[in-house]
């Protein structure tokens, strides 16, 4: 018996092919691929989806509190790394400690909640300063 083929729909009217290309790229542009992606065993795979939503994430979280640094080191002034030292005498790397401390004592004492969540925001900026601070010594 001899099997019956069944059409594709290829070169027909009605086929209805849908395209897609990856989140943030574009149609008729070219890209560039690295090297390493030939030698990425799972360059079409599971594993690569979840690298690259982990690494989005990861930009967007630390946009956040780079854009909010911006945004603080605007209305202060560089006071955090310079600090003016009017009352405290304390170094940058110092006050630093002090306000991470401080962040840390309100998060012991409330929690981490919708309450406090501008607080952990502020300990995450606290600690890139901290690294900043350390830096320029």
């Amino acid at each position: 018996m001899e099997k019956q083929k069944t059409p594709c729909g290829c070169g027909s009217k009605d086929s209805k092919i849908k395209m897609s290309i990856p989140e943030g790229l574009e149609f008729n542009t070219s890209y560039s691929i690295s090297e390493n992606y030939w030698q990425d065993p799972d360059r079409n795979g599971l594993v690569s989806s979840i690298k690259n939503e982990f690494g989005n994430r990861l930009d967007v979280a630390a946009k956040q509190i780079t854009d909010l640094l911006k945004s603080k080191n605007k209305a202060y002034g560089n006071t955090a790394l310079n600090p003016t030292n009017i009352f405290s005498k304390l170094n940058a790397s110092e006050a630093i400690c002090a306000r991470i401390d401080d962040k840390l004592a309100r998060i012991s004492n409330k929690g981490i909640n919708d309450e406090t969540e501008d607080t952990v925001d502020d300990l995450i900026g606290y600690l890139f300063l901290l690294k900043m601070s350390k830096e320029d010594v």
